[in-house]
């Protein structure tokens, strides 16, 4: 079967960016409140996060199961993984996730100052400064013949887009929420349908999911 580079379940402001301004230790999203901007997943009763019973059970609960299956590696941006720039100051932190990560496969970090590879529970972590490609290639190897979950952020996806290496995207639009500054992912989602075809189906959330899928 076919290894696919999937985005899945990014969301974005009405105004197309997943991240704010301003990203800090204590602040991932910078001046985006993560809460608000991805409250249609915490609402699902498959939210991982979630403590109590109940949820709900519809089209966002979907997506939420979906996100890990056939998933055998992650490529993520430097910045997802922690807010340092520059060389590393202190390679003893090992990034946001704690102990144990949510990925439970192989990682790679997009970076241009690379360090030692780590292992936390089931997840390792892999530092690289190469070219999108390349850094796929890699990838799928690890992924042992599952699909590659392209994580983000918005800056990432779009040097993986760019480069013509993205089979699907599911992007969630948050229409109320509008940041006006920070990590833009588009201005409009028809910038990709030269490329992609595109399904949209609102959600009673009140989220729009947008489905891309290859020409």
């Amino acid at each position: 079967m076919t290894q696919l580079l999937r985005v899945q379940n990014f969301t974005v402001s009405s105004d197309g960016f997943g991240a704010g301004e301003g990203q800090s230790l204590e602040r991932p999203f910078g001046h985006a409140d993560p809460l608000s901007l991805m409250s249609w997943a915490g609402t699902t009763a498959s939210w991982k996060m979630r403590t109590e019973p109940g949820g709900s059970r519809g089209l966002d609960d979907y997506f939420i199961r979906d996100h890990d299956h056939h998933v055998g590696a992650e490529i993520m941006g430097r910045n997802k993984f922690g807010p340092q720039r520059g060389p590393w100051e202190n390679e003893e932190w090992q990034g946001w996730w704690g102990d144990e990560p949510p990925f439970h496969t192989p990682v790679f970090v997009m970076t241009h100052h690379v360090r030692p590879s780590f292992t936390l529970s089931d997840t390792t972590f892999h530092f690289v400064d190469d070219d999108p490609a390349k850094v796929v290639a890699r990838a799928k190897e690890a992924a042992l013949g599952k699909d590659v979950r392209l994580g983000g952020g918005a800056t990432t996806i779009r040097a993986f887009l760019e480069a013509g290496l993205v089979d699907t995207l599911h992007v969630v639009v948050a229409p109320t929420i509008t940041l006006g500054s920070g990590a833009r992912l588009w201005e409009s989602p028809d910038e990709l349908t030269d490329r992609f075809h595109l399904d949209v189906v609102p959600s009673p959330s009140g989220v729009v999911h947008h489905l891309f899928w290859r020409k």
